[in-house]
């Protein structure tokens, strides 16, 4: 008896040792950036892939491509297409991945649901900004006068019509009761021209984000009115009112996230779900993602998947609200 019972208990170990030899882990892992070097998605991809190295949660560098085009289109479909259960791969993405999927600017026939959402690791926020000798002093001193005369000022922002800075200034215009379509609003190439325009008084509001305005604070050329934040922020942002305290519901929260193939296999993908609840954690990589100016947003699995699956509806209502979608 006691023969078999070291036959079974070895036969058992044997069975849990081919079950660990056979676990998912990467051998080439990949974060894939969906534009040029320099950008969002860059700085989405090297906040994982500096805190895992650092963090040495993973055995094995993971190398940052990139692929532009279509702000994530191409990157979408590629992944979609060619690359449905390459569980090597994660991919960057951001709330203006979100408002393009939504306007079926990644394919009309794709949506979130096209891809598994793994996390969303940090975030950064819209803010309300004027020139430091702007006569309004809070949001509704800024509003009223929108309303007052809804000509009379001009928005500017880095984005196209349908972007998420242009978002951001339609959220202010509806504000003040005037139809998106109606405001106007000039773009720029990017943050820097427009503040460069709001000094020069081309514009006098500029709906920008606080992360990538935050070197200005202490210049004293400008002056922020509102965050578009749900609370305020820490730091040396903790001293700017909300658009909701001031009486406004409006948020604009610019999280930055990764998603899977939508043919990586459930162990695959929780793999990678527990790597990055684990690396969340560090302090490698609270470091990184403060270094990289982004605040706490931390969203992993399933319910970040929901939290795609309500940012859908979101744009896809704000769209059609803005004449962007029927």
């Amino acid at each position: 008896m006691s023969k078999m019972l070291h036959f079974v208990a070895s036969c058992a170990a044997l069975v849990v040792l081919g079950s660990n030899v056979h676990a998912f882990e990467p051998n080439k892992p990949l974060c894939l950036a969906p534009a040029k070097p320099g950008g969002g998605f860059d700085l989405t991809c090297r906040l994982v892939s500096n805190s895992l190295t650092a963090s040495k949660l993973l055995d094995k560098p993971m190398i940052v491509n990139f692929m532009p085009g279509g702000v994530g289109a191409v990157a979408y479909n590629h992944v979609i297409g060619q690359k449905p259960d390459d569980a090597n791969m994660i991919v960057a993405a951001s709330t203006g991945s979100a408002l393009n999927i939504a306007q079926g600017k990644f394919g009309a026939k794709y949506s979130v649901d096209s891809v598994r959402w793994l996390a969303a690791l940090g975030a950064d926020y819209g803010a309300v900004i004027v020139k430091a000798d702007a006569k309004w002093n809070n949001l509704n001193e800024l509003v009223a006068d929108l309303k007052a005369n809804p000509k009379g000022f001009v928005l500017g922002s880095g984005g196209s019509i349908g972007s998420q800075d242009w978002f951001k200034a339609a959220i202010i215009a509806k504000l003040a009761g005037i139809n998106p379509k109606d405001m106007k609003y000039v773009a720029f190439e990017g943050g820097g021209e427009a503040l460069t325009a709001l000094m020069g008084n081309h514009i006098q509001i500029y709906p920008g984000d606080i992360a990538e305005f935050s070197g200005q604070i202490s210049s004293g050329k400008f002056k922020v009115l509102a965050l578009l934040s749900e609370e305020r922020l820490p730091g040396q942002m903790s001293h700017i009112p909300t658009a909701k305290e001031q009486g406004f519901d409006a948020v604009w929260t610019i999280w930055r996230g990764f998603y899977l193939g939508p043919k990586v296999s459930d162990e695959e993908y929780d793999y990678w779900v527990n790597k990055i609840k684990a690396l969340a954690e560090t302090p490698e990589f609270k470091q990184e993602r403060e270094a990289r100016g982004l605040y706490p947003f931390t969203m992993i699995g399933k319910p970040y998947h929901e939290f795609m699956q309500k940012e859908e509806k979101r744009f896809k209502e704000l769209a059609k609200e803005a004449g962007l979608l029927k």
